[in-house]
């Protein structure tokens, strides 16, 4: 090995002299083989197994293999374990490699390979590769590369080209999640079945732990009480929700029509995208594309860290046939196909079983409707819990086990765990294009409200309408004609010079507007009226968005109502069927 040795190769703790160098040389050798982005994520799930084990030496390299290499730098940086060049790699003995994809020459790797799915088991058919290389992602003209035309060819991760190499089985272990893969692994590919070993998914058992904080995930996202959080989720490649292929003006239309036809408090929107859209396009391009979406209330969710966490707090899923779809329906969240990809499914699998059984979105109809009709006449199918892994909760044990075994020592005495998924940072909803505010005082008192980011949407049923705009938006134009002015700020952030300063200035700059809020809060505004009266409006922890209330504050006053009785008896607000009560109190200033 030395005469190969070159200069980007590490030393320590690999190499030639690194017994001379290494704190800790007498190490069992995990390599984790990263693909792609959209692969080390389930590999990001089973490496804390080798938790606080002495003997092991985690090590990480990448293939180079896949189109996808997008992030991937980035991804190992924050790993933070030594990273091989690939060539490295293949030079260097192993006591186990672990891979969440195939291709890159893993029948070259110097060690036993055990082999995951990326996704909720194989199910998508790919392509066959005809470049003579043994796997799909190479670099060459191979199935990642996105062809127009649906792919009918064999079942990626099922089949000869991609589980074998002159004639063997690549790894040393398959990892299935469910015995019908099993069964569909001895169709399609025989000479694999006796590597294949039942281990669960561990994707799926860090979300069934997840449920228990379904509350904390949603007010995380800012979702509050009465809200629905409908996710929009895609795949990848040109017939998925996000491609342009079969439906090339599906996702544009169905962003259009989600944010402008659903009340903006009575419906929270969140996106998950596939890594490989993510990298693949670049996440700044992914955020140019949904700019109008998000500027509307959409927001865009990590898709390495957080999307699980999202899933388990949402009320809806509009999705296609990827994997993301199938683990929503399978702890129980409603979901509609918006893009079916029967073409891009082995028709065996439970995904297109899935697809083909689960209601569809109709873009003749209000999103509105069907997402009630989603809701209300939804029941949980057993079936696609049971299918998604045949030992739910208990991954982490079959794990662990299957890559002690390959390695050849000992499991740990202390139980086999996988990490909690973390709580989210903190992020509601603030649109920032210009909001029609339509009000009803009903005779109790309560302020009926409504609010759209369509400008254009019907007033009907409500006796009073204002426009809400957001100081930093981008349709300037409408800060001339504003009702309301508003922004978000800290109260001691000195850029503002405190809320009774900047909401001065604010009304001094628009002349039109009637009232200026700061949102001072999750659940705070300083506001100031034209007429120059400055108030505390604040409502309990997680109900009412402040901004709202300033809302409503304004249609009290337009049907008459004084400042005096919102002094005494607070203000009541009603959004949807929920009802609730803001205290205003009066200011100097």
């Amino acid at each position: 090995m030395a005469g190969d040795y070159r200069a980007d190769w590490l030393r320590v703790p690999v190499g030639d002299d690194a017994a001379r160098w290494a704190t800790r040389s007498d190490c069992h050798r995990v390599l984790a083989i990263v693909h792609n982005v959209t692969s080390a994520t389930r590999l990001l799930d089973v490496l804390p197994l080798f938790r606080d084990d002495l003997r092991i030496q985690l090590l990480a390299t990448c293939t180079g293999s896949s189109p996808f290499q997008g992030g991937v730098r980035e991804l190992l940086a924050e790993l933070a374990v030594p990273v091989l060049p690939w060539e490295q790699a293949l030079n260097t003995p192993v006591s186990l490699a672990l891979s969440a994809s195939l291709g890159g020459e893993l029948a070259s790797v110097r060690g036993p390979v055990a082999v995951l799915s990326h996704g909720v088991g194989y199910n998508k058919r790919l392509a066959t590769p005809d470049t003579g290389h043994r796997t799909p992602d190479t670099g060459h003209r191979t199935p990642d590369t996105g062809h127009r035309t649906p792919d009918t060819g064999p079942v990626f991760g099922m089949s000869p080209e991609w589980l074998l190499a002159d004639g063997k089985p690549v790894a040393e272990r398959l990892v299935l999640s469910h015995p019908e893969q099993l069964d569909r692994l001895r169709r399609y590919c025989p000479q694999a079945a006796p590597r294949a070993v039942l281990a669960g998914d561990p994707c799926y058992d860090r979300l069934l732990n997840a449920l228990p904080h379904r509350e904390r995930y949603r007010r995380a996202l800012g979702v509050r009480p009465g809200q629905r959080l409908v996710v929009l989720n895609s795949t990848w490649n040109a017939e998925s929700l996000f491609g342009d292929g079969e439906q090339p003006h599906l996702l544009g239309t169905l962003l259009d029509r989600l944010t402008t036809e659903l009340p903006l408090d009575e419906y929270r929107l969140a996106a998950i995208l596939h890594p490989n859209i993510w990298h693949g396009h670049g996440p700044g391009q992914v955020r140019v594309w949904l700019d109008r979406a998000r500027r509307g209330g959409l927001t865009l969710i990590d898709p390495t860290e957080d999307w699980r966490q999202t899933l388990a707090a949402a009320d809806a899923v509009v999705g296609d046939f990827g994997s993301v779809s199938y683990y929503a329906a399978a702890i129980g969240v409603p979901v509609l196909v918006a893009a079916p990809g029967a073409e891009r499914l082995d028709a065996d699998s439970p995904v297109a079983e899935f697809v083909r059984t689960t209601p569809r979105l109709d873009l003749g109809r209000p999103l509105a409707a069907q997402l009630a009709e989603l809701v209300g006449g939804h029941r949980p199918r057993p079936s696609l819990a049971a299918q998604a892994s045949s030992a739910p909760g208990r991954s982490a044990a079959l794990l662990r086990r299957t890559f002690y075994d390959l390695i050849g020592i000992s499991e740990p005495a202390r139980p086999a765990a996988l990490d909690p998924l973390p709580l989210p940072p903190y992020r509601p909803a603030r649109p920032s294009t210009p909001l029609l505010a339509l009000t009803r005082r009903q005779p109790d008192g309560t302020v009926l409200l409504r609010r759209h980011v369509d400008p254009a949407a019907p007033i009907t049923g409500y006796d009073s309408s204002h426009l809400a705009v957001h100081e930093d938006t981008l349709e300037t134009h409408a800060l001339d004609i504003a009702d309301v002015v508003f922004r978000d700020g800290a109260p001691d952030d000195p850029r503002l010079g405190g809320p009774a300063r900047w909401t001065a200035e604010a009304l001094h700059a628009r002349p039109h507007a009637a009232l200026a809020v700061l949102v001072t809060g999750p659940d705070s505004c300083v506001l100031r009226l034209r007429a120059g009266q400055l108030l505390d409006v604040r409502t309990p922890p997680h109900t009412a968005d402040p901004l709202a209330c300033a809302s409503a504050l304004l249609g009290w006053l337009a049907d008459g109502g004084s400042l005096r009785e919102l002094a005494a008896d607070g203000l009541w607000l009603g959004v949807g069927e929920q009802r609730h009560r803001a205290e205003v109190t009066p200011l100097d200033g």
